[in-house]
């Protein structure tokens, strides 16, 4: 009886270690590939949209998924993807606002961030693998890029002219790939380097670390070490990954030379809590997109800045793998005053971005 029982005690323990083998390759590959929106792989809905609420300020692209947007300008429709991922744009950006007379500027909260639907709290189940899956599938990349082609019929656009900007460049890369038939122009400012994983040379947060101050590198290596651990994820409230997010983007600002606490630059209000979590849960450790970015036909613009901390190989890694793109890169003004040329253009340099985006657009209005 006691051979039997450790015979099967030892099965069990084996099972467990097999598990355990498998779900940290499954958490390793990514959830998500180009090509799933468009074959329903990623996607809740079918673009059948549901009917819109009297507000105006929200669109609602499924039955629990609201989108808060705004506008300014008037002319040939734009959408605005923005960046973090879960960082939401306020307010109209400097180098857009010259362009206004001519275009129409939408921009809009990604779901679960701003003020759009969050759909997620805290999660009661106990299934890892089953949370991990409903969050990735709710609010993954997959769920961002259908989205955009829900918005697109909203707008009642055959063809959309996008912005994404930093991750939000990377979503509108995506959903080029996905709906290249849908996409007039593309503009991708400082695009995340996300295309490839594991990129060369230091990852995003390596290279914040390079560059923080020696004197808190330790307390930085300490918050990594809680928030990367997925392990503990799903005893985590959407307001605590939030503000873990946001010390991520104060982290980032510090590392830029810009101390949050001194009043220069602050993280945007409103960030993503539970869909940041969704996005590299998308990721995962291993993936290689660049050959989809062959899809995506569309004329496409890339703009990287002298000054930003992400290396121009990232931006021009976009520009190689697109078919019908260029790469501008801004030169760093700072000695003549024109202001430095960092990971947000459009307000480091307004009127030199209002140029070389008014001018790539105005081809394709």
């Amino acid at each position: 009886m006691k051979k039997i029982l450790s015979i099967v005690v030892a099965l069990f323990v084996l099972l467990l270690v097999l598990a355990g083998v498998w779900f940290w390759r499954s958490l390793g590959k990514p959830f998500y590939q180009p090509g799933m929106v468009r074959s329903g792989l990623e996607r809740r809905a079918q673009f059948d949209l549901p009917t819109q609420g009297e507000d105006t300020a929200f669109w609602t692209v499924e039955k629990d998924i609201r989108l808060h947007h705004f506008s300014q300008g008037q002319g040939r429709a734009v959408l605005v993807v923005h960046g973090g991922p879960g960082y939401p744009i306020t307010q109209p950006l400097p180098g857009l606002e010259p362009l206004a007379a001519k275009f129409q500027f939408h921009y809009y909260d990604q779901r679960g961030c701003g003020q759009s639907s969050r759909p997620f709290n805290q999660f009661t189940s106990k299934n890892f693998y089953a949370n991990m899956t409903r969050l990735e599938h709710t609010l993954g990349i997959g769920a961002q890029v259908a989205d955009i082609e829900s918005i697109r019929l909203l707008l009642k656009q055959e063809k959309l002219l996008l912005i994404g900007h930093s991750f939000g460049g990377f979503l509108a890369a995506m959903y080029a790939t996905e709906c290249s038939e849908r996409v007039q122009a593309l503009v991708l400012v400082a695009p995340a380097g996300v295309l490839v994983a594991p990129g060369e040379g230091p990852g995003f947060f390596d290279e914040i670390r390079h560059r923080l101050p020696e004197s808190r590198r330790g307390e930085y290596d300490q918050f990594l070490k809680g928030y990367l651990n997925f392990g503990g994820l799903f005893d985590k409230s959407e307001q605590e990954l939030a503000t873990a997010n946001r010390q991520v983007g104060d982290y980032f600002l510090l590392a830029f030379g810009q101390s949050p606490s001194a009043g220069t630059r602050t993280v945007p209000a409103g960030n993503g809590g539970w869909m940041v979590q969704a996005m590299y849960l998308s990721l995962g450790k291993r993936h290689d997109y660049r050959s989809a970015l062959r899809l995506a036909n569309a004329p496409a613009l890339v703009l990287h800045g002298q000054d930003d901390i992400l290396p121009e190989q990232v931006s021009r890694s976009y520009a190689e793998a697109l078919p019908n793109a260029r790469l501008y890169v801004f030169k760093s003004g700072k000695t003549s005053g024109l202001g430095g040329a960092g990971h947000a253009l459009f307000t480091d340099q307004p009127e030199a971005f209002a140029k070389v985006v008014g001018e790539f657009l105005e081809l394709w209005k």
